[in-house]
């Protein structure tokens, strides 16, 4: 900044022809200056940990070239790029195979059978996983027709491979087996409930939508109660009267009167009065 500051204001130059004639010749003089300072080396032969610390730095150089490479325009696939890489994969298996010797070849046991059926389904399993989203197309008539013609197919060429069964007679003992599995199952799949599902509630997400929803089940249950209660005043509910119902009511009836009327205050008042002459019998 200070140097700026102490910089006056200057008159801008054009670059003139000469300047650039100059300043080539320049870069031409530092750059014979430079290989004059450089001495004589003495050759080394490649040994093979050189040639493998260079392959090292290939592929360390590759991975930081991809790690600065930024975005870039996808391109369609066209045909002819279709074409080109079939060929190039081509000739990559044709220069495989003239590098390969003679081979001893093995036999195929049950072993080898089992574990490449084994991978198929892997390499299935896998397929099916990296599959990304798929374009929906609708089902024509043709589609339908051709798919099943091919079950039809399907199924003759499995039936032509069946061998002939032995048909075998249900016995009792089978029957028996048989339920007494149904009820396994049934008891497991009993057990998997209680476990699981009975005695847990479902959580549910108290959104302002179910609030709304709750608020307004209860003011209709509100509205149902008083208009029910409305509709049944003043009616009264018929029962059917029986001998012992009939008991009751008179008896609380009984009650009902004494403790009005106050019979049984006098029926007291009476058996003292009773007591007490009984006492002044015996006394006199």
């Amino acid at each position: 900044v200070l140097y700026k500051e102490s910089v006056g204001t200057g008159t801008p130059t054009p670059i003139t022809p000469e300047m650039e004639r100059v300043k080539r010749n320049q870069e031409i003089c530092s750059s014979v200056l430079y290989k004059e300072n450089i001495g004589k080396a003495t050759p080394t032969p490649v040994t093979p940990e050189m040639e493998r610390v260079k392959r090292n730095q290939e592929i360390i150089s590759s991975v930081l070239y991809k790690e600065n490479v930024g975005k870039v325009t996808p391109t369609p696939i066209t045909p002819e790029m279709e074409r080109a890489k079939r060929n190039q994969e081509i000739i990559s298996s044709v220069l495989y195979k003239e590098n390969l010797g003679r081979a001893t070849p093995t036999p195929i046991t049950p072993e080898m059978e089992r574990v490449k059926r084994n991978q198929e389904h892997i390499s299935s399993v896998v397929y099916k996983e990296g599959l990304g989203k798929a374009t929906p197309t609708p089902v024509t008539p043709e589609m339908e027709r051709v798919k099943r013609n091919q079950e039809h197919i399907s199924s003759v060429l499995y039936k032509e491979h069946l061998a002939k069964g032995t048909p075998t007679p249900m016995t009792p003992e089978m029957e028996r087996a048989k339920r007494n599995q149904e009820n396994i199952s049934s008891v497991l799949y009993s057990d998997s409930f209680r476990k699981q599902v009975q005695g847990k509630a479902a959580y549910v997400l108290d959104t302002p939508e179910m609030r709304r929803v709750r608020e307004t089940q209860k003011h209709i249950s509100t509205v149902k109660y008083h208009e029910d209660f409305e509709k049944n005043k003043g009616s009264f509910t018929p029962v059917v009267t029986d001998p012992i119902t009939e008991r009751v009511k008179k008896n609380m009836q009984d009650f009902s009167d004494i403790s009005y009327r106050g019979i049984q205050r006098r029926v007291v008042e009476m058996e003292r009065k009773r007591v007490d002459q009984d006492q002044e019998t015996l006394t006199g």
